[in-house]
């Protein structure tokens, strides 16, 4: 008789990575995810969530957002509030995306969550390879950021760390759900674009839409939009589909 295949490995993240930076000496850990930066209106958001060695399991049911429906995602704020030691969502807004880039705008709003948990993580957890927390090394690439800001913590970067990593899961949910709610009461001003169905992302309704009306204020003009003059300089979209709250 053929022995049964292993089970497959749980797909639900926890906090196996980061009692193992704990034991390193990372006491007090922040999960932190960005939200928004493919979107063709409103800002790029961040959220941080921090845990300690007291900290148990996460609540049940928390996945990277992309992966839960929206009414699972607003029931699982109240629990991840409850379960963090503290969490933040730090928003970098359309016009500076323009003014400063994608990536300088995710520091810019990673930057302004760790300042509204008033507490320095040991360690910072970011999805992906891709450190955007940490200052680059060109001088004055981001001179933009505010006198007295604090200093970045230490980042350790994983690929999926969303879908393995309970405090970057968590942190990306507060994101997508504020962020969310944003899009939808920007939306109410703007109702032709259908933020309140895409939040601003390339949805059919919302490039229909910038295509007969163009871009309005909250749109990322510095990017390839419908509606805009191709004798602008305009940056091509992000290949990626994809106010601060306090705890």
């Amino acid at each position: 008789m053929t022995p049964p295949a292993p089970p497959a490995p749980s797909k639900k993240p926890s906090l196996r990575v980061e009692r193992q930076l704990q034991r390193q000496g990372h006491r007090l850990l922040a999960g932190m995810d960005e939200v928004g930066r493919g979107a063709l209106a409103g800002p790029v958001t961040v959220g941080v969530v921090v845990i300690d060695e007291t900290v148990r399991s996460a609540p049940t049911g928390i996945r990277d957002s992309k992966l839960l429906t929206e009414k699972a995602r607003q029931g699982l704020v109240p629990r991840i509030q409850r379960w963090a030691i503290a969490y933040a969502v730090g928003h970098s807004g359309p016009e500076e995306i323009d003014e400063i880039g994608i990536m300088a705008a995710l520091r810019l709003a990673g930057l302004r969550a760790l300042a509204a948990i008033e507490l320095t993580p040991d360690l910072v957890s970011l999805d992906g390879n891709h450190d955007w927390l940490t200052a680059p090394t060109e001088v004055g690439l981001l001179a933009f950021t505010e006198p007295g800001g604090p200093a970045t913590p230490p980042v350790s970067t994983m690929i999926k760390a969303d879908l393995k990593c309970s405090s970057v899961a968590a942190a990306s949910v507060l994101a997508k759900v504020e962020r969310d709610a944003l899009m939808v009461e920007l939306g109410a001003d703007h109702p032709s674009y259908g933020w309140h169905l895409n939040k601003g992302y390339a949805a059919p309704e919302h490039m229909d839409a910038l295509s007969r009306l163009g871009p309005c204020e909250l749109h990322r003009r510095s990017w390839r939009l419908p509606g805009v003059g191709h004798d602008e300089q305009v940056a091509p979209i992000p290949g990626d589909p994809t106010g601060t709250t306090v705890g």
